[in-house]
């Protein structure tokens, strides 16, 4: 198979990768941070060592900033129902996943909390009274990347917190967060990262007002007290953590600082050029987002006008055994902003593991289908 859906989770895994994950799993560790046997100290020293891990790979001096969640879905949530209270109003873009859409359209409705899209040039006048700022750092429909910097500096100019949705940048692009000067970033554990599905990543700047917590239980901490730490990680990190997840996940960013996020992401630009090139050759096809490798990311969305979509990508895998994804994408704001809502497009998203050959391929295979 090509595997050509990197924007929804990575494959093949970092390396290194299932072996943290099984010897994780072959450790009697009880709960991590509830006892002091053995192997209990040595899976929380896993744990501590994923999260010194991920605080290097983004910029962050002290790794308590970083939460381990269930995905940047979590993450998120934590952030938009833990800050916004009713009456706030949060300012956000037209590219927004639906892990931001939904709680923002339920605490509008519950909360009366004002959502307000950002045009696409944002002025400052648009940030005026916001409490926060939400922004899907690089769209998982068009590869569109959004002015972070500005955003940042005309929320805090608002006085507005701003909270990056790095679900598809973080590990494809370098990313260090207090230079960015974002207040807090979510992002996944199995995407660019090149970790195991079910884990996720909150940063918290420090100084920031902390959000309320999705939940509240044991943490091994204060256990004589029956209010939630105030302190990080534990604050957010009530249960069992997943040691198994967080182990790939540890090993899969010690991947990633060895072999450098920037050499990932110059060889997902070179393999975006040749993408480019090969669809613009091809006069049936519909190509939506930035026309250049170096402003986008390696997610691509296009259509074959009178094609339906699903078809196609069936096509594609039967025939040529390629992997990609058809629909909305979990974006339904993103498809009304280009138009393609709802029939929605196919996405060819390229990772890591992608090779020119394999994209070569995939033209191939679209101007056969096209013709």
């Amino acid at each position: 198979m090509i595997y050509l859906d990197h924007a929804a989770s990575s494959f093949p895994k970092a390396p290194g990768v299932i072996d943290a994950v099984g010897a994780y799993l072959s450790l009697p560790a009880g709960s991590p941070g509830r006892a002091g046997y053995g192997t209990t100290v040595e899976a929380s020293r896993v744990i501590f060592a994923a999260r010194e891990s991920v605080a290097a790979l983004f910029g962050v001096r002290d790794s308590r900033r970083i939460i381990f969640t269930s995905g940047a879905t979590e993450s998120l949530n934590i952030v938009i129902n833990g800050l916004l209270r009713p009456g706030d109003v949060v300012v956000t873009t037209r590219m927004e996943h639906n892990s931001v859409v939904r709680p923002l359209v339920r605490l509008s409705r519950e909360r009366g909390v004002k959502v307000r899209v950002l045009t696409s040039d944002p002025a400052p006048e648009e940030f005026s009274g916001a409490r926060l700022a939400v922004v899907c750092h690089g769209s998982n429909v068009t590869g569109e990347l959004a002015p972070v910097e500005r955003i940042t500096d005309l929320a805090h100019r608002a006085g507005a917190l701003v909270l990056l949705d790095a679900a598809q940048t973080a590990g494809t692009l370098p990313l260090n967060l207090p230079e960015l000067g974002v207040d807090a970033m979510a992002c996944s554990g199995h995407k660019g990262l090149l970790g195991p599905q079910g884990t996720g990543v909150l940063y918290l700047r420090e100084g920031m007002q902390l959000p309320e917590p999705l939940k509240v239980g044991g943490t091994g901490s204060r256990s004589e007290s029956e209010l939630q730490p105030e302190f990080l990680p534990d604050r957010y990190e009530s249960g069992t953590a997943n040691g198994p997840g967080i182990a790939g996940l540890g090993a899969a960013v010690e991947f990633l600082r060895r072999y450098g996020v920037e050499r990932i992401a110059d060889h997902i630009v070179s393999l975006g050029e040749r993408f480019l090139e090969g669809e613009s050759s091809i006069a049936a096809v519909r190509l939506f987002g930035p026309k250049a490798a170096r402003d986008r990311l390696g997610t691509f969305s296009l259509v074959i006008p009178g094609r339906d979509n699903a078809r196609v990508a069936l096509q594609l895998e039967q025939r040529y055994g390629i992997a990609v994804r058809a629909g909305l994408h979990c974006a339904p704001w993103a498809h009304r902003a280009i138009g393609t809502f709802p029939q929605g497009t196919i996405r060819v998203s390229l990772g890591h593991s992608t090779t020119a050959a394999e994209v070569d391929t995939v033209i191939a295979a679209f101007r056969e289908i096209a013709s």
